[in-house]
């Protein structure tokens, strides 16, 4: 029999710990405990789920790697790359890769009677992946642009239809500037009309039938902006795309252009890195939660102890070395931890259940982003959270403990 546990169990669960005096600091340690636990969970939930649907809008523009003309900048006035019959489909047949779709872009100007925006038109077809545009649609739907009568059919942004007063069935005219002689003007009729809270995103991206783009730019059907590619998992993506851009070093398209790959996260370094920052908050959200936590259970060891000064020094007459001692008081400790920990678990897993299903917590779109407090619940993450917290709590309580050592077992006995 373990006769330190016993003891524990006798003092913590027999009730007699709870009679007296130290209740109200017992409780106030457990409570520290909960909410310290509570903070942590909710702090990662949130961070991660506020990055992953930032993130996804991201992807859901630009797909998660790139492939382009090695002569492309920046911008979205492209050099085409002519495809092959093998290039989609090898590509395709990498293990890594989860989906491949060609585009073709072109800069232009949509002009109303009072109003004008500047926007990327972005032409994509029958291979491209209609999910994100599909979650995110308010009104109509998306184009088919296998359908011929769907070429001048586009759809664009509630950003852009506010600005420029437009809605669903309304035409519109788009200027296409190709050089300084020539300028196309394209007539579109808006067929969806999308909303993802992304501004930057928003404001910018019309999209429509790739035939289209390739005849305002004089391009034959086999010649593209690039090609996007999804892969399956995010977490490897710098290695999927490093293998390949290694690749494609040596493959060339049907002109024999040199072609190279670009990740989402190396195509958009600010927002990636200001997601990166996030990381920092969390961490200090969980030191500082730690460190209140400890400190609590620490003060409500002390008294424990000392409250129980008369019993250790009968503990030590009868034989009981320091280190039998403490371990009886460092199991009351791990009984109040875990017991503050399983609060904590019940307080932040309902806050996040209630948040991700009927979304109580509002935010403002134009300053986050997203309308509701994004959460995004990791079983790994917070069985990790818990186990961090519970070991850290255990070691913080092993200073404390060894002030039974200096307790005298005569002064002890006549303590009151």
């Amino acid at each position: 029999m373990n006769l330190e546990l016993f003891i524990a169990r006798k003092i913590y669960f027999g009730g007699d710990l709870k009679q007296k005096v130290s209740s109200p600091a017992i409780k106030i340690a457990v409570a520290g405990v909960a909410l310290g636990l509570t903070a942590m969970i909710l702090s990662v939930c949130i961070v991660v789920g506020f990055k992953k649907e930032i993130r996804d809008k991201v992807i859901g523009f630009g797909s998660h790697i790139q492939i382009t003309s090695f002569e492309n900048n920046i911008s979205y006035d492209s050099y085409p790359i002519r495809l092959t019959e093998n290039l989609i489909s090898d590509i395709q047949a990498k293990p890594d890769i989860k989906h491949v779709e060609s585009y073709a872009t072109i800069p232009g100007i949509i002009k109303t009677d009072s109003e004008f925006q500047g926007i990327v038109l972005k032409g994509v077809g029958n291979d491209y992946d209609w999910s994100f545009f599909q979650k995110n649609m308010i009104e109509g739907s998306i184009i088919q642009p296998s359908d011929t009568s769907s070429t001048n059919q586009a759809i664009l942004s509630q950003y852009i239809a506010n600005r420029l007063q437009l809605k669903l069935g309304d035409d519109f005219l788009c200027y296409f500037i190709l050089d300084e002689q020539t300028i196309k003007a394209r007539k579109f009729v808006i067929s969806g009309i999308y909303s993802t809270n992304f501004e930057d995103y928003d404001k910018l991206f019309v999209v429509t039938d790739i035939n289209l783009v390739q005849r305002i730019r004089g391009w034959e059907q086999d010649q593209v902006s690039g090609i996007e590619v999804l892969v399956n998992d995010y977490n490897r993506l710098a290695e999927i795309k490093r293998d390949l851009f290694y690749d494609l070093a040596s493959t060339q398209d049907g002109d024999g252009n040199a072609m190279y790959s670009r990740s989402v996260e190396e195509m958009n370094p600010m927002i990636f890195g200001w997601l990166g920052l996030l990381d920092m908050n969390v961490w200090v959200i969980i030191i500082l939660m730690v460190a209140v936590s400890g400190f609590t259970m620490i003060s409500g060891l002390l008294i424990i102890i000392l409250e129980r000064t008369n019993m250790i020094g009968i503990l030590k007459a009868v034989g009981a070395r320091n280190y039998s001692i403490r371990k009886v008081f460092l199991y009351i400790s791990s009984f109040l931890i875990l017991k503050g920990m399983l609060w904590g678990n019940i307080i932040a897993l309902a806050i996040c259940f209630l948040q991700k299903y009927f979304g109580f917590i509002k935010l403002d779109p134009s300053t986050y982003y997203v309308t509701e407090m994004p959460v995004y619940i990791n079983p790994i993450y917070i069985i990790l959270i818990n186990i961090g917290a519970l070991i850290i709590s255990m070691a913080m309580m092993i200073g404390p403990s060894y002030l039974i050592a200096r307790i005298s077992p005569a002064k002890s006995i006549k303590f009151e």
